[in-house]
């Protein structure tokens, strides 16, 4: 047996992200559009789906089980192709080797690690695949220190009685992205949450953005780039934006999520995004 279709078969069991965790149905965030072709990657309790053309997600799904989750389980730091896809669909290690990029966990390593002991180890290991990875800037700042901790805040603001969060992760994929080592690199993220919140589904979403310097223009940006060097990342900022907003940017249908979010509409444009200086500042009433 080819090792490879050994390694397949250990994905059998993976069921993935569970789009009735909340109670209320929750659906994969799936292109609008039928003419982007996506695969469906399930994990131990979160889902990829998964853009061959772009090498990399258009989203993620995990169900974050709060009273379950543990803490001790050792990194792996050893990244893996998913033997499902053709390793040329995947961006692996040819992209991150000898410069600044990180290899960034789509779902959080510390999301679908819950359960008991052997089903939170292989969780763990999951979430260790180029499929779950984009290339992010190695600075490392406020901006980005809010973005990993948005899980934290909001499961101590999900119902105290079930601590359960689901979320959806993925980079911002635009055909402006600048090329590198054959792939395209996303200069935003977002992330969707959505939550049980007075016995009612409720949302809230957020959008990193790794842009180079915004008091100058994209194309003046990148022309100052050292060719066959990543493109020039910024320092991340962090947003809480509507749902609607995320979608429209992704393409992506978030089912009934834009009519539950807990960020208030607001008709000015430039009000819209609000930036996020720490967790005091997010919106969590409509």
């Amino acid at each position: 047996m080819n090792p490879s279709d050994s390694r397949h078969d250990q994905f059998a069991d993976r069921t993935g992200y569970d789009e009735n965790f909340l109670g209320p149905v929750v659906p994969l965030a799936l292109p609008a559009r039928p003419s982007v072709k996506t695969v469906i990657l399930p994990y131990t309790h979160f889902t990829v789906v998964f853009r061959p053309d772009r090498r990399l997600a258009a989203s993620t799904a995990v169900c974050i089980e709060g009273r379950e989750l543990l803490e001790d389980v050792p990194r792996d730091d050893v990244w893996l192709f998913d033997p499902r896809l053709p390793r040329e669909h995947q961006a692996g290690d040819d992209v991150y080797r000898n410069n600044s990029l990180d290899r960034g966990h789509l779902v959080r390593r510390l999301d679908p690690v819950w359960g008991a002991a052997a089903v939170a180890g292989q969780a763990n290991t999951d979430t260790f695949h180029f499929t779950n990875a984009a290339p992010q800037a190695d600075v490392f700042n406020q901006g980005k220190q809010l973005w990993q901790g948005l899980e934290n805040y909001l499961l101590d603001h999900a119902a105290e009685y079930d601590r359960k969060l689901t979320v959806f992760t993925g980079p911002v994929l635009q055909d402006s992205d600048p090329p590198y080592r054959g792939i395209q690199v996303p200069l935003r993220f977002w992330k969707v949450a959505a939550f049980m919140q007075d016995g009612a589904l409720a949302a809230t979403a957020y959008v990193l953005d790794q842009s180079p310097d915004l008091s100058r223009d994209a194309d003046r940006a990148f022309a100052g780039a050292t060719p066959g060097a990543p493109p020039p990342l910024g320092p991340f900022r962090t947003y809480q934006v509507p749902v609607s907003d995320v979608a429209e940017i992704t393409e992506l249908e978030f089912g009934p999520l834009p009519d539950v979010d807990l960020m208030p509409p607001t008709r000015a444009p430039e009000e819209r995004w609000r930036r996020l200086e720490s967790f005091d500042d997010i919106m969590m009433t409509p």
